[in-house]
């Protein structure tokens, strides 16, 4: 990471990216605090690794908290939001980023297993979403991104709850975006592939990389590149309810 406030597009503005202490949170915490947003880095349990990407931030130069939620439970979402908003005075931009697994094959999937999923990767963006267009709404301005999935388009095997979560998303990304779009708040949804995070680390990539046709997992800093643009650049403030696939080439409509 090498966060430096060159461009500052999103100088004076708030930011919480949420499940920002690794992976894809991480990449785009970063990235949003290269444009000069104040960020708040949101973790579930742990502070270590929330604390360090806070760090690299500050020692670059820019304004970041951490700050602990559960998304998936409505008060831990609340409190965040209401604690942002107390520190920086404002909420500009929402990252929905927070997201889990919990494998199987169907006939192997237990209840707990499609609920946690469902909690947390559907119901987790409906909260969030939520408390923060309260403020956005006021504001008149305001912009959500939705870390939604490939899985949530074409299905994967052993994932119907994450794909079920992910579909789920995509659809409530279009819905938000209607409702909210006359106030100034855009609402869109990033659908990466196969990305080198914790997540991907015990698939086989043979098996997969035959499928994607750039040849590789994706990084990343290329899913918080997207997320960059639709939060930060000029350009992306006429874009609404759409949904960028950034996935080597996977699904291809």
């Amino acid at each position: 990471m090498e966060a430096s406030q060159t461009s500052a597009q999103l100088s004076d503005r708030v930011a919480i990216i949420t499940g920002a202490s690794r992976g894809i949170g991480r990449a785009v915490a970063f990235a949003l605090a290269a444009e000069g947003a104040k960020v708040v880095v949101n973790y579930a349990s742990s502070s270590g690794a929330a604390d360090e990407v806070v760090a690299k931030i500050t020692e670059a130069g820019g304004d970041a908290i951490a700050l602990q939620a559960d998304v998936s439970k409505l008060d831990e979402v609340e409190t965040l939001v209401k604690e942002t908003k107390d520190k920086f005075g404002r909420l500009d931009v929402l990252v929905n980023n927070a997201g889990i697994t919990r494998d199987t094959l169907l006939m192997r999937m237990k209840p707990d297993d499609w609920q946690a999923v469902i909690d947390l990767n559907l119901t987790g963006v409906f909260f969030c979403t939520r408390a923060a267009s309260k403020i956005m709404l006021k504001q008149k301005s305001g912009r959500i991104i939705n870390i939604a999935s490939v899985a949530g388009q074409m299905g994967n095997p052993g994932q119907a709850n994450y794909s079920a979560a992910k579909a789920g998303v995509i659809g409530f990304t279009k819905t938000v975006a209607k409702e909210l779009a006359s106030r100034g708040i855009t609402v869109n949804a990033v659908a990466p592939g196969f990305i080198e995070t914790d997540m991907t680390k015990d698939i086989k990539s043979e098996d997969i990389i035959k499928y994607i046709p750039l040849g590789r997992y994706g990084k990343p800093e290329e899913i918080a590149g997207m997320v960059r643009f639709l939060a930060a650049d000029p350009a992306a403030a006429y874009i609404t309810g759409q949904v960028f696939n950034v996935d080597g080439g996977m699904v291809m409509a």
